[in-house]
């Protein structure tokens, strides 16, 4: 018999927000996070604009020390859980260490710190390289660092499958509470990749936009998409054994009910073109909570922005859901954030969350004409106001790679 599992607790660090309420305000307000690169000089780049962080300080948010030890995906993954945490009211001296547990992937990890100490060898030699470079670089310490600051000793993993990281991370988590090896985890993404190296590769495979209107950069569905815009942040949510979340009186935000997960066996960069694989895991999610497709009202889909993507994740949706996909809402909180990789599923799930919460569907901004084929309703020009019982939330990645997590207003 598999545990019922709930939401307790959410963090975020976003382009429109370092906390969830800032975030959830930008969400409601339609706010565009997208601007001109800060990070470095990008005059040689045919991409200039990414969603970047703003006004992050990690000495304000978490342990200055400690700060100084972790890459920049590391403090977002540490600063979000701590948020979380508190959102939960979770205190870890009341709970058995080795109960609890965390797993939150990065896609990539430290670019930055590959860059810099690369071009430290070309200059000074191997023998300058900074000591605690494989430690700052390696996706896996976002997961290590979260445990170790808020003391969290059991299941400790990091799920990497590119920009369904955060998605599969959460499901990975839900899955260990459900069989029992874990009474709460800590799960998600994170990611800070906005670098040379990070927006070059992504342009030399031309999944960029080189729209310079950060108002018509990340336009998914749109007829005039051309590619997605590199994000940063991170999103942790708090998974909980029901039981367990009533008997320390926790606040219950939502049930976690489905999961799916698949892989399209097809191609490294695009989605299965029939959709199949994709329309497989949001099957697979809505088979596990025991809902058929008419009763879900809202997927926040992956909607990247990309040409194939979106058409894919169309025929996806229309695939799982047959006559039901008309009634549907869908729409991309990556029109406002853009893509932030590893983290995008697990910020998205914080949205599907907080709109179960509110009754409130975000636009899909910036698209304005939808492309013939991307026939459903994507939430354009207006938010949609409607009591949800049911919302999923999609994320493809690079290799193909598919995860659906399906999350469920709580009723007792």
């Amino acid at each position: 018999m598999k545990r019922r599992v709930v939401i307790t607790g959410l963090g975020a660090i976003t382009p429109i927000g370092n906390t969830v309420d800032e975030f959830w305000e930008g969400i409601k307000e339609g706010r565009c996070g997208i601007g001109a690169i800060t990070k470095f000089d990008t005059s040689d780049y045919k991409v200039k604009i990414a969603a970047e962080v703003k006004g992050f300080s990690a000495k304000e948010r978490m342990d200055f020390k400690a700060a100084k030890r972790m890459e920049t995906f590391s403090q977002y993954a540490v600063v979000a859980a701590k948020e979380a945490c508190e959102d939960a009211g979770f205190e870890i001296e009341k709970e058995d260490p080795y109960r609890c547990g965390v797993i939150i992937g990065s896609g990539i990890g430290s670019l930055q710190q590959i860059e810099k100490q690369y071009t430290t060898i070309l200059q000074k030699g191997p023998g300058r390289v900074a000591p605690l470079m494989v430690p700052m670089m390696i996706s896996n310490m976002a997961a290590g660092n979260v445990s170790i600051q808020l003391g969290l000793k059991g299941k400790c993993t990091n799920v990497v499958t590119a920009c369904a990281t955060g998605t599969n991370c959460i499901g990975d988590a839900f899955r260990a509470i459900q069989y029992d090896d874990a009474d709460v985890m800590f799960a998600g993404g994170t990611e800070s990749c906005i670098c040379p190296t990070g927006v070059a590769g992504f342009t030399a495979l031309t999944a960029l936009t080189t729209s310079e209107d950060p108002k018509r950069a990340s336009i998914p569905f749109d007829k005039d998409r051309s590619g997605f815009v590199l994000g940063e942040g991170a999103g942790v949510v708090v998974l909980e054994e029901l039981e367990h979340a009533k008997a320390r009186g926790a606040k219950i935000y939502a049930e976690l009910v489905g999961y799916g997960s698949t892989g399209d066996a097809y191609h490294i960069t695009s989605p299965a073109e029939d959709g199949s694989g994709a329309a497989k895991a949001m099957e697979l999610a809505m088979e596990e909570a025991g809902v058929t497709p008419s009763e879900v009202q809202y997927i926040n889909a992956h909607g990247t922005s990309t040409h194939h993507n979106d058409l894919f994740e169309t025929y996806a949706i229309k695939r799982a859901f047959g006559d039901a996909a008309k009634d549907l809402v869908v729409n991309s909180t990556k029109s406002m954030i853009g893509h932030l990789l590893g983290a995008a599923g697990a910020v998205e799930c914080v949205t599907c969350v907080k709109s179960i919460q509110d009754g409130f569907i975000h636009q899909t901004i910036g698209t304005k004409e939808t492309d013939e084929e991307c026939d459903l309703n994507y939430a354009v020009g207006a938010p949609v106001e409607k009591e949800i019982k049911y919302a999923m939330s999609n994320s493809l990645g690079f290799g193909g790679h598919n995860a659906v997590l399906l999350m469920k207003k709580y009723e007792g």
